[in-house]
This record gives structure tokens, sequence and C-alpha cells, in this order.
């Protein structure tokens, strides 16, 4: 039976003098007996699937695409297309897929209701004493939120989950890692969801970069993680070639400018930010109906903490109970 020293055992030796090592981990914010089966960052990854946080992100929007369908993503299919792309890119380099899963699986949980739209509704709600940024509200659902106490995670996967984005780079390779995974997942489901439901045609992509892209959805997304790995190769930072990196900003430049702007998709996510708007204005002015889960903090805080945890549907009904009449049956 393997146990966890023999898995600790194992990546020391198997495992790139670059990668993170579990055995090696900086620790968690409160201290625990470890798994007797597992190591460090695939306890994490367990807690992580295991959570409320993470089965809400089935309900969570991706991106608005107007009418509907089974097909198209949600937040938690993303999510898992990024971890599959972040272990793809770490098995490739020789890091730590345990690692870099567990930050992927984790780094959208403190993602809004309603895309990236209902997280700018909440930034300019909180503003000027406060603001809202997903990847802090990510770290803040597993060192609080979840349960009420947090998953008491490690810090590489908490720096990896808080260092998804922005200017500042994880420590760890396997953070890194999902800067980039979650890049190339989304430009290209965002594509492929946008293609399915007609907003885009195959032909109106660009093509400077077609020969090092090709024209099908899988064979963009294996160019651009072959890309990260040999660029990445031996190096103690994750990268892209300069083509990869153009091909990559070429498509979601597109993006920006023929689909996440145009007015179809504009409609849906004002409804869904008006929704939000009503919601955090009804619980500033009604503190007692907010869970006791949620822990204190000033009044703006625990209401972004409670909207911000909402899915879609949770948020959809909660403002008909409150702001539509039910009817009177007679």
């Amino acid at each position: 039976m393997l146990k966890r020293e023999d898995l600790e055992r194992r990546e020391a030796e198997m495992l790139s003098p670059l990668a993170a090592k579990s055995a090696e981990s900086r620790g968690r914010l409160h201290p625990t007996e470890p798994c007797p089966l597992r190591t460090a960052f695939q306890r994490d990854r367990d807690r992580i699937i295991h959570s409320k946080s993470f089965r809400r992100l089935k309900y969570k929007t991706q991106v608005f695409l107007p009418g509907g369908g089974d097909h198209y993503r949600t937040r938690l299919t993303h999510t898992l297309e990024v971890a599959q792309i972040g272990r793809t890119i770490a098995r490739g380099l020789n890091l730590n897929e345990d690692l870099t899963e567990a930050i992927g699986l984790g780094h959208d949980l403190g993602h809004t209701p309603f895309g990236h739209a209902g997280e700018r509704m909440l930034d300019r709600l909180l503003a000027p004493e406060h603001h809202f940024r997903h990847n802090e509200q990510s770290l803040r659902v597993v060192d609080a939120l979840e349960d009420g106490k947090g998953l008491n995670l490690t810090e590489e996967v908490r720096d990896g989950i808080l260092r998804h984005t922005g200017d500042v780079l994880p420590f760890t390779l396997e953070g890194q890692v999902i800067r980039f995974a979650d890049r190339i997942a989304y430009v290209n489901h965002d594509i492929d969801d946008a293609v399915r439901i007609g907003l885009l045609k195959p032909e109106s992509l660009p093509d400077t970069y077609a020969g090092f892209l090709g024209d099908t959805h899988g064979s963009r997304i294996d160019a651009l993680v072959g890309d990260v790995i040999a660029a990445s190769d031996g190096k103690g930072e994750i990268t892209q070639s300069e083509t990869g990196r153009a091909a990559l900003g070429e498509l979601r430049t597109f993006l920006f400018e023929h689909l996440y702007r145009l007015p179809v998709v504009a409609s849906e996510e004002e409804k869904g930010c008006h929704i939000l708007k009503a919601l955090f204005e009804y619980y500033m002015n009604h503190e007692e109906e907010i869970p006791d889960t949620i822990p204190l903090s000033p009044l703006p805080l625990r209401v972004k903490d409670y909207v911000a945890g909402m899915t879609d549907k949770f948020a959809e009904e909660r403002y008909k109970e409150i702001f539509i009449p039910s009817g009177f049956h007679f």
C-alpha cells in the first residue's frame, strides 16, 4: 500500500528540481496532522472538490451567451478545463501535477454570479472604500467563507489562487502554469461557444497565426499548450514563445472586439448587473437576513461575501422573492 511518505519520496526522485514538492510545503494557516495516504497538495485538491463553493460553480455564468443550451461552458466546466490544461503543461514540464490541479480547481471559487460583468458591478458598488477582485475573493473563500471557517489550504495553493491573475507571479511554477492554462482555456472555449450559438463564424477568426494554431478548437489548444511547454522547458519561469504570445493575444483581442462587446451580450450582462445591484442594496438595509455563516466584518464586505457567493440561479430566485409580487390566491 502506498502511503504519503512513499508519494513524497516519489516526488523527490522523479519530479523536476524546479517542481514544488509536497514534503517541502510552506504549510497551512492552521497546523493539522498530515493525511496518512495523501500528500498535502492531494489533500487540498480533495478539499476543494468536496466544497460547496466548488459545486456552486455549476450554476455560475462563464460568459453571457443568449439563447441558453446544455453545451455552453459554465464556471464549473471552465474550471475543469483549466485544471486539465494545467495538468498537461505540468506533466510536460515534469512539475507537480497535484499542486497544479488544486490551484486550477480553486482559482475561481470566489467568482460572482453573472460572469465578469457581475465582478465589475460589485467593484463599483463597493467603491471608493473597498474593491472587488475575483482572485482575492477566491482566496477569501478558501481562507474563511467555506463552511464559515475556510479550507485551510497550503500556502502554495493559496498563493496560486490569489496570483492566477494580476501583475505578481506565483512563487511556484505550478501556479504560473495555471495563469497560462486559464487564458488558453477561456479564449478557446469562448470561441467554441460563440461559434456554437452563431455569434461568430469560424471563417471570421483572425488568420495571422493560422499556420501555428490550425483551424480547429483542438488544434489551437494543442498548439498553445505545446508552445508553453517548449518555451518553458528547463527555465525558472513559465513563458511562451513570441509566436505563441502573439497568437494568444490576437485571439483575446478579437474576442473583446467581436464577442464580449456585442450588444446582445451586453444586454444580458445588464440584466445580471441589475439583479446584483438590487440584491446588494437590499442586504445593505437588511443585514439580519445575511446568513450567520458569513463572518463578521464591515457591512459592505459582509454583503459582498454573501452576494458574490450566490449562483446565477439563486440570485434570480432571491430577486423574484424580494422584488416581484407573487400574486394573490383566493
